[in-house]
C-alpha cells in the first residue's frame, strides 16, 4: 500500500471535515488516542463507532479546525506513518487555537488500525 498517499488523503479528509471519508480509511477495530485525558495515553476510543464520535466532537469543539503545514513520514516495513501539522481553529466561544502536533498511524490491509495524537501544550508564560 502507499502509506504516504493514505496520510495525505487522511489530512485532506480531516480538513474537509468529512467524517464519512475519514472513517472509510479506518478499520472496524481501530483505536484512537487523543492527547487529553485522565490516563497517560490521553483518551482512548476503540472501534469505529467510538472513534467517529470522538472525531465528531473534535469538529464540534473547533468547527473551523484546519491541519496545515503538514509533513508526512513513512515506515513501509512496519506499515506505519507519521503526520506533523499546525492545527488552527476557533472554539464556539471564540477562542483561537494554534498548536503544533503530530499523529502516529498504524495500518493493516490499507486501513488505519491506530491513530495516536500528540500536540504541544501552549501556555501564556511558558517556562523551558
Amino acid at each position: 500500500m502507499d502509506i504516504r498517499s493514505a496520510l495525505i488523503g487522511l489530512c485532506d479528509a480531516f480538513n474537509a471535515h468529512d467524517l464519512d471519508r475519514i472513517m472509510s480509511l479506518f478499520a472496524d477495530d481501530c483505536v484512537l488516542e487523543m492527547p487529553r485525558g485522565a490516563d497517560p495515553w490521553g483518551s482512548r476510543y476503540e472501534g469505529k463507532a467510538a472513534v467517529r464520535e470522538a472525531l465528531a466532537g473534535r469538529f464540534a469543539g473547533l468547527p473551523d479546525v484546519h491541519y496545515g503545514d503538514e509533513e508526512h513520514f513513512v515506515d513501509g516495513e512496519r506499515q506505519t506513518g507519521m503526520s506533523k501539522w499546525l492545527l488552527t481553529g476557533t472554539t464556539p466561544a471564540g477562542e483561537r487555537k494554534e498548536v503544533r502536533g503530530c499523529d502516529f498511524y498504524t495500518f493493516r490491509d490499507g486501513l488505519v488500525v491506530r491513530k495516536d495524537s500528540y500536540w504541544k501544550i501552549v501556555e501564556e508564560a511558558a517556562v523551558a
